[in-house]
């Protein structure tokens, strides 16, 4: 199917001041509910104009080309993508991660709106690049990089898929009893849990993680492991 054919999905988020504003309905009261608990409503304004900015460069460039669709990404579990739909997520990185696991072999773009706020690790373009990489997606002229999910079976005969990582634990504060197999070997162990995380995972909450367990260990007196590095 030729490139102009295609229809290209963004998939956008709300932002803070979105959400405030659901909540509080109007703008001097999203600026009271934020600024009583101490934030700072001109960084909530600043961010919306940024990515509203940034969601505009994308939907003029979408115009330009012919199908698109724009979507929250709260439809995401209930959105049927076609075969052949070229995807793009306008960030923070977990509006890709969590466009990832709906998807099945499409190319997807990341953008970053906002890279003075963002670091963007998933959102490799800005929104300036868009209208020199779309083309080039359609065309088949972009390399891609695939990334590995994880996928956890249930004994109830659901599956699970994440991009990230999973958590194993209870609900509540209790510690878990578990028996862990691997390799002919297995572990009976009791903890808050269990984190399995993937490759891509690996430079969010895992890093958070063990990053924190290296600095606790090191100011306890224990050798110095140096530090830690994602995975490829």
């Amino acid at each position: 199917m030729r490139g102009v054919e295609r229809k290209v999905v963004l998939v956008s988020r709300a932002t803070r001041l979105d959400e405030v504003l659901r909540r509080h309905q109007t703008l001097e009261q999203a600026r009271y509910a934020v600024e009583r608990l101490g934030g700072d409503f001109g960084d909530y304004l600043a961010e919306h104009r940024a990515y509203a900015e940034a969601r505009t460069v994308l939907v003029d460039t979408l115009s330009a080309h012919g199908r698109y669709q724009v979507i929250d990404r709260s439809l995401l579990p209930n959105f049927i993508f076609a075969p052949d739909d070229v995807v793009v997520a306008m960030g923070q990185d977990g509006v890709v991660a969590n466009t990832l696991k709906y998807l099945d072999g499409h190319p997807l773009i990341g953008v970053n709106p906002d890279p003075a706020r963002f670091d963007g690790v998933l959102l490799p373009f800005q929104p300036g690049d868009f209208a020199r990489i779309l083309p080039e997606v359609l065309a088949g002229r972009r390399g891609a990089r695939s990334i590995t999910i994880a996928q956890a079976s249930l004994s109830d005969g659901q599956s699970l898929l994440a991009v990230n990582d999973f958590f194993a634990g209870p609900h509540s504060h209790t510690s878990a009893r578990y028996e862990i197999a691997f390799a002919g070997r297995s572990e009976i162990q009791s903890s808050s849990g269990i984190i399995v995380c993937t490759g891509l995972g690996s430079s969010a909450w895992m890093k958070s993680i063990a990053t924190g367990a290296l600095a606790v260990a090191h100011s306890l007196g224990a050798p110095d492991s140096g530090r830690y590095e994602p995975f490829a």
